[in-house]
């Protein structure tokens, strides 16, 4: 059967039946207005804006913005999402390219971003206009090899934008041209089914290709197509692809642009990519991620914690589980469930966490009786099992991410807490409290709401 999030429009019909599909009053405000609503519902609805400051494209937003509906994107329970994503990365399904494709219905080569695109400004400092919700799909030349992410993109002219590129497998292939003298041909696609977000996340080796990653969830193929001026591979059925070079030996002013530590990211000298065409479906529909808010955060933070469990399970078998919480802004903070670790492997697997990505900056390791997506139960864990003269581990001039304001241009410190129960505690000493049978009862039958007379009902 094929999942509900296997085409973008299929999506939305899947959110309105179920009533978190919003429709706002035509004409919203493409500066900071779309934002202000979709950040207002995030979490609660996916919303479509018609004619966005009076603009004919309509703009969607929202649409992964809560764990429960990306694993019905996927069509698997919320707790088989992790493992069923950890399981596509491990066998991606080759693509299948098609000709006519519905991307290119209108084919534009005298590109003019924003009089074509409803491009939205999200966060009150922002540069100005920035595409936020776009795959950009990389072709390394000599291999064929493709990748793909999601960057800022600001606009900063007719077919040119500015582009920050953290050091990730897209800045290596450009940096391979580079040294060549070459631009980096890419396509920028937006608009694409949930699942395709979700894949262009994947933390997989350069040679991986996610759109593959994305036929392994959908169970077959997915449909690419060749652009019209350059060999990158793209949907067929996204909804609007930009067609471009990442430019060899340019780097223009980027930035400010609000980010997922919920703090700006500083305006630089960075890489720039220019347009060469521009092409769509008969009517698009424009998709938008505000910096910052869920959608955001939750697209970075699920196929990361699938990445991660597939990498420490390989090393440590007593690994179960893992999950990046909100409060760390989905990606820096990490906890790690395991079940009866060996003396000091609690430590190990800490290490092994850290070096995982550059981004995890403190990691919590639990047992098996505390729930890892459940921030309360970890904090409790670290609060009765945890003591920092025996089970800290500090690390000091780590690798971190760019964009958190406390590190030294990524540079930062580490940190590890072992909040699992000592191997060597006596039975009682960590045993939690527990009501027997309280998870079986039937609450509904055994109560009910309180009459106006409830102290009658106390002698009834």
């Amino acid at each position: 059967m094929t999942p509900p999030g296997a085409s973008l429009r299929g999506w939305l019909d899947h959110l309105r039946s179920r009533g978190r599909l919003a429709v706002a009053r035509p004409g919203a405000d493409l500066r900071f207005g779309v934002a202000g609503i979709a950040h207002r519902l995030d979490g609660r609805s996916a919303t479509l804006f018609p004619r966005p400051g009076g603009h004919p494209v309509p703009i969607v937003s929202g649409l992964l913005s809560d764990r429960a509906w990306m694993a019905e994107a996927v069509g698997v329970p919320q707790d088989r999402l992790v493992e069923r994503y950890r399981c596509a990365c491990l066998e991606p399904v080759p693509s299948r390219d098609v000709e006519d494709a519905d991307c290119q219905q209108v084919v534009r080569k005298d590109v003019d971003l924003t009089a074509m695109l409803p491009i939205p400004t999200h966060n009150e400092h922002d540069h100005g206009a920035y595409i936020t919700a776009g795959l950009l799909i990389a072709r390394r030349p000599d291999t064929g090899v493709q990748n793909v992410s999601i960057h800022r993109l600001q606009v900063s002219g007719p077919d040119r934008l500015g582009a920050l590129l953290l050091p990730r497998h897209t800045l290596a292939f450009f940096q391979a041209q580079e040294s060549a003298g070459a631009d980096l041909e890419i396509a920028i696609v937006i608009g694409v089914d949930p699942l395709t977000l979700m894949a262009s996340q994947a933390i997989v080796p350069i040679d991986h290709d996610e759109l593959e990653i994305s036929g392994a969830l959908r169970g077959e193929p997915l449909p690419v197509t060749r652009c019209v001026t350059n060999e990158v591979r793209v949907p067929a059925d996204a909804e609007i692809v930009l067609e471009g070079r990442l430019l060899a030996k340019v780097r223009e002013p980027e930035g400010p642009f609000g980010e997922f530590p919920q703090y700006y990211g500083e305006r630089a000298e960075r890489h720039v990519i220019e347009i060469d065409a521009l092409t769509h479906r008969e009517s698009p529909i424009y998709h938008t991620i505000v910096g910052g808010g869920l959608e955001h955060l939750l697209l970075g933070g699920i196929p990361r914690e699938a990445s991660f469990l597939a990498s420490l399970r390989r090393s440590f078998p007593c690994v179960r589980d893992v999950h990046l919480s909100r409060g760390g802004t989905c990606r820096y903070h990490l906890y790690v469930q395991v079940d009866h670790p060996a003396p000091g492997e609690a430590k190990n697997v800490i290490l092994g966490a850290l070096g995982t990505h550059y981004d995890i900056k403190h990691v919590t390791v639990v047992d098996t009786d505390v729930d890892v997506h459940d921030p309360t139960e970890v904090e409790w864990a670290v609060a009765t099992r945890f003591q920092a003269d025996r089970d800290l581990v500090l690390v000091g001039g780590g690798q971190g991410s760019k964009l958190d304001p406390s590190a030294a241009e990524g540079v930062s410190a580490k940190m590890g807490l072992d909040a699992t129960v000592p191997v060597d505690a006596p039975p009682m000493k960590f045993t939690r409290i527990a009501v027997p049978g309280e998870r079986e009862l039937d609450i509904g039958a055994l109560t009910a709401p309180a009459p106006a007379d409830w102290q009658a009902a106390c002698h009834g």
